[in-house]
């Protein structure tokens, strides 16, 4: 094996660490008329029902687990639910339907979304007091939990969103207006929710954890205000030429007179998995492999192709510098930002492959890449609206790159990076993983014989 299977390894062990399934059924279970969820017992003594809801990319793996989880509560107790999905996540599952709430590789909302969200705030509608509901929340979940604000068209929401994420907004910013859009974010559903025992499961895919910007809150009551998501559109849109005019009317009309944010209850969140459980599981297996681990963090933001310029220094270095028989491996957990040059040509890529083109074009030189590999990948399997999770590259193929005559910067300058790596057998293919804990990069400086 190569230092290129090498860094394949690293970076499937990282995202094998956060299996949703997996982490669900580590941090519940049940005993009897008492369910532990993480540190917490739940008397199921007067419980007569057990409602599971929720959406994200890792919500079928995340069904599965507590289903799994749920086979010793009592017969007497109903377990239903409904969770949101992408259409190639959606299995038959027993009990807990898993709605197919849009296309795969299509990170937008849909009215099939729209109808299986309604169909959610049904059910915690009519729960009883006594009643259990269980939120599963994960990463992808702004986009498969779409309830548009009265006035505001989901056509509406998708045009801003469009609007936000081709000027490089960072999911912060993209989650507040969603969240202030929208009748299930901002802890829309925890207000909805007639049960007095509200409890997230949540597998965080934003930098810092952050409880209301994970899939915009649906059980965290917001602190942002509408006012805060119009100072955002100001700074992207300030002319108010491409977010549409109801989008500004509705957040004005909400700044004079905000919603009822009461709620029956606070509701527990236990954030059962996140980039940091990855970066640390990837780290085990390089020193596993004999590699000495160089760790950037879970924090990496910025603009992509930035990042690869970056980290393709920092393993230049590395490699000028380390005795000859040492290896290295350099990881970077995080989620950077890519800025659309254009939206009127069709190009297609995602912000993990512009991190490695970004790289190459740096150095298009083969001899740069001398002993060295950088991946990088969304953990979700899916990066922007492609089938790839990300791409990779090492001295081999930017040497193929340049039997082909390929031109890594005219790629790089209409963020066309899928059609690019494909040329040179370098996207990184993993289907749906069924989590999703944002980007993880990795790194490899071989030994100086390799």
């Amino acid at each position: 094996m190569g230092i290129r299977d090498d860094a394949l390894a690293i970076w499937q062990a990282g995202v094998a660490a956060v299996d949703s399934g997996t982490l669900v059924q580590e941090n519940v279970t049940c005993g009897g008329t008492v369910l532990r969820i993480c540190d917490t017992d739940i008397s199921l003594a007067a419980v007569k029902r057990i409602e599971v809801v929720g959406g994200g990319k890792a919500g079928a793996g995340m069904t599965r687990g507590l289903l799994a989880a749920l086979e010793q509560v009592p017969e007497s107790i109903t377990v239903d639910g409904w969770v949101n999905v992408p259409e190639d996540c959606a299995q038959r599952t027993p009990r807990i339907h898993l709605h197919a709430a849009r296309p795969a590789g299509v990170n937008e909302p849909t009215i099939d979304g729209v109808r299986g969200t309604r169909d959610i705030l049904r059910r915690v509608g009519r729960l009883q007091p006594d009643d259990l509901c269980i939120v599963l929340i994960s990463g992808g979940g702004s986009a498969l939990l779409p309830a548009p604000l009265s006035g505001v068209s989901l056509d509406d929401k998708v045009t801003v969103t469009r609007v936000l994420a081709a000027a490089g907004a960072p999911i912060q910013d993209l989650n507040i207006v969603r969240s202030q859009l929208s009748m299930i974010k901002g802890g829309g559903l925890l207000r909805q929710c007639r049960s007095n025992r509200v409890v997230s499961l949540i597998i965080s895919d934003v930098i810092g954890d952050p409880l209301d910007i994970i899939a915009s809150g649906p059980t965290i009551p917001s602190k942002r205000t509408a006012a805060d998501a119009l100072a955002i559109l100001q700074r992207y849109d300030p002319d108010r030429t491409r977010v549409p005019p109801a989008v500004f009317s509705g957040l004005e009309r909400n700044a004079v007179q905000p919603p009822a944010i009461a709620a029956p209850c606070s509701g527990v969140h236990h954030i059962i998995g996140s980039n940091g459980v990855a970066l640390s599981a990837a780290e085990a297996e390089a020193n596993r492999r004999g590699y000495q681990v160089v760790s950037l963090g879970s924090e990496n933001s910025g603009e992509a192709r930035k990042h690869g310029v970056d980290l393709l220094t920092q393993l230049t270095k590395i490699r000028n510098t380390q005795a000859g028989n040492t290896q290295t491996c350099l990881l970077a957990g995080g989620e950077t930002t890519v800025a659309l040059v254009t939206t009127d040509i069709d190009c297609r890529g995602g912000r993990n492959q512009e991190v490695v083109l970004g790289a190459i074009t740096h150095a298009v030189d083969a001899s740069v890449w001398k002993n060295i590999v950088l991946l990088s990948g969304g953990t979700d399997g899916e990066d922007g609206p492609t089938d790839a999770a990300g791409a990779l590259a090492d001295a081999a193929l930017v040497a193929d790159m340049n039997r082909q005559n390929l031109s890594p910067a005219s790629f790089l300058r209409i963020n066309n990076s899928y059609p690019f790596f494909q040329q040179l057998n370098g996207l990184l293919h993993t289907g749906p993983t069924h989590t999703n804990v944002m980007d993880l990069a990795v790194g490899i400086v071989g030994q100086a014989a390799d």
